[in-house]
């Protein structure tokens, strides 16, 4: 085990080298009345208990492993700013602390964040000093049961159950220092045009100042194939050509390097190492295109929860594995659901190839409940503004499953809402409103059927009549077209080395009397879809089994189930008409 858990760049598209993991030893105090402003604990210079970040105290790898709810905590740990950053600002980043995090140095707040699934960072510069030491210390509150923040699949009762299962509440990713020049980048929006042969890179700066030159470099294999140079002026695009183009695609990943350079005449005042892949998705009539060839969506579902780490994967390697698993099981991508991945998983589908759908963690409030409208929309931004420049995300769904409201037209508003901030701040990918259930405006219509008869999945998917079968047709709008994909499907229960958990054991139907009744049954459900011209893809549920639920392709220690050669002829197969 490394001393440093979690050691690696948190951020391989936004990567500066004078970095400092934070990550390790801590100490920590509960705080279930929420009264440690008022009770001075921000002036803290330890506290009482150790716990091992960046793994939520729910966990096992964290040391602690309370999965009681847990209104707040506190942490503690000492920081040390290297000297030779003197002249530059220092920002204190987190990967994602669920929910409500506010940071101190020395006492002095740095800042407050809302949101538990995206990334952000607090400039300390004015409250630390190169060279000293400083006490940070970091205060999470939670509230899982409230309804008005997002939560995904964390439990509302004391236990897991169903589809519910253990929380997460604190710091649960990297915290890391970087060192950061004044005028130096903020962050930068990278736009594949694969038609026009280029990348289009929008920069965005901490502060402006006259004169600074903001320079690209395209690199292919390592070396420089195209440059481009302008003003360093927000949103200011650069438009860099790419000779010989080589798209990104499944089984073809190709990626491109980018240097990032921010100029004060001849000298490089900032260097930012980032890369990109030229794809285009783009969707004609009822079928979605990748690089302009049909693309039949091979989909698992992928839930992201570890045995030991709960929301965190215990090392870079586990979130590769993942990834490896599903390829080898014959899919070509996943759904990501009901949880915000980290960067570093998204970097590793964007090496090995591996199309997915980006999902916000949505559970957990009524869309119609204007303080949970509030506090999604505003994560929603932000992790579309953090993952937007991944090759492999080829689709957005900011909601899953959402049916029950009070306020139709609140409700229809809000998902109107997130599908609009999709398209302006990503306009070039299509957007999965609400998966399965009610639609209210989306790009992709997609529906979601247990059903565990393969003939009668095929009778209920058969267009008639009416048209496409829909989940809930009598409160959204019209069908009109749109590549209709059965985003959830099969969930077969199969674990008989853990079938004596009896009732707290959970599946989607009867459960099979044997291995050979598993793999008929998902062989038959899936060529129920394939069978169908209308379909264009599906989803499978799941990719591992996670806590009480058991129906995955693999365990939840991503031991294999089944006759993995089996299973992946049935995912490899795709439709006539696909081209990819």
């Amino acid at each position: 085990m490394n001393a440093i858990p979690r050691p690696e760049h948190p951020r391989p598209q936004f990567e500066r080298s004078d970095w400092v993991n934070l990550n390790g030893s801590w100490t920590y105090r509960f705080d279930h009345g929420r009264s440690g402003v008022e009770a001075g604990w921000q002036g803290a210079r330890g506290y009482e208990s150790a716990i091992r970040v960046p793994f939520c105290p729910e966990s096992a790898l964290s040391g602690v492993a309370c999965t009681d709810f847990i209104a707040g905590l506190w942490y503690h740990r000492r920081i040390t700013v290297p000297e030779h950053w003197q002249g530059r600002d220092v920002l204190l980043h987190f990967g994602a602390v669920d929910y409500e995090c506010e940071a101190y140095v020395d006492g002095i707040s740095a800042g407050v964040h809302i949101g538990g699934t995206v990334s952000f960072a607090f400039d300390i510069t004015a409250l630390v000093r190169p060279g000293a030491t400083h006490d940070l210390v970091v205060r999470a509150y939670d509230d899982t049961r409230g309804g008005a923040q997002p939560g995904g699949k964390q439990s509302h009762r004391l236990r897991s159950h169903g589809c519910h299962y253990t929380r997460t509440t604190g710091i649960w990713q990297t915290v890391w220092l970087e060192a950061v020049p004044p005028c130096g980048l903020e962050a930068v929006h990278i736009v594949p045009d694969l038609d026009g042969s280029r990348f289009l890179v929008a920069p965005s700066f901490r502060r402006g100042r006259p004169g600074l030159r903001f320079r690209a470099i395209l690199k292919d294999a390592g070396k420089p194939v195209a440059t481009a140079e302008g003003p360093a002026a927000p949103a200011a695009a650069l438009s860099v050509p790419v000779p010989d183009p080589v798209p990104w695609a499944p089984g073809s990943p190709h990626l491109y390097d980018l240097e990032l350079q921010v100029l004060d005449g001849d000298a490089v005042v900032d260097r930012v190492d980032s890369y990109a892949g030229l794809r285009k998705v783009h969707i004609e009539g009822n079928r979605v295109f990748l690089n302009n060839r049909r693309l039949y969506q091979r989909l698992v579902l992928d839930q992201g929860f570890y045995p030991d780490g709960i929301w965190t994967a215990p090392s870079d390697e586990a979130l590769r594995r993942d990834i490896e698993l599903s390829l080898a099981a014959g899919f070509n991508g996943a759904r990501l659901h009901q949880k915000v991945f980290e960067e570093r998983f998204h970097s590793w589908a964007d090496r090995l190839g591996y199309l997915t759908w980006a999902e916000s963690s949505s559970w957990g409030g009524n869309p119609d409940h204007i303080p949970y409208a509030r506090n999604f929309l505003s994560e929603w931004a932000e992790i579309l503004r953090r993952d937007r420049n991944h090759p492999s995300i080829i689709a957005w769904t900011p909601f899953n499953e959402t049916r029950a409201f009070a306020n139709r037209l609140q409700h229809a508003r809000t998902h109107i809402d997130a599908y609009n901030l999709c398209k302006a701040l990503d306009p070039t990918r299509p957007v999965n409103d609400a998966s399965g259930y009610v639609h209210s405006r989306t790009d992709l219509w997609t529906v979601h059927n247990y059903e565990q008869d393969p003939a009668k999945l095929a009778a209920i998917l058969e267009p008639g009549e009416k048209g496409v079968w829909r989940n809930f047709p009598d409160v959204e709008p019209a069908y009109t077209g749109q590549p209709y994909l059965v985003d959830e499907y099969g969930g077969t229960k199969w674990n008989p080395a853990d079938m004596d958990r009896g009732p707290e054991s959970w599946g989607y139907g009867n459960t099979p009397r044997s291995i050979e009744e598993v793999h008929a049954r998902i062989e038959g459900l899936t060529g129920a879809l394939l069978r169908y011209p209308h379909i264009s893809g599906y989803c499978y549920t799941q990719l591992t089994d996670v806590e009480q639920e058991q129906n995955g392709i693999y365990a939840y220690d991503r031991s294999e189930k089944f006759d993995m050669a089996r299973i992946r002829t049935v995912f490899s197969r795709r439709p006539d008409w696909s081209e990819i």
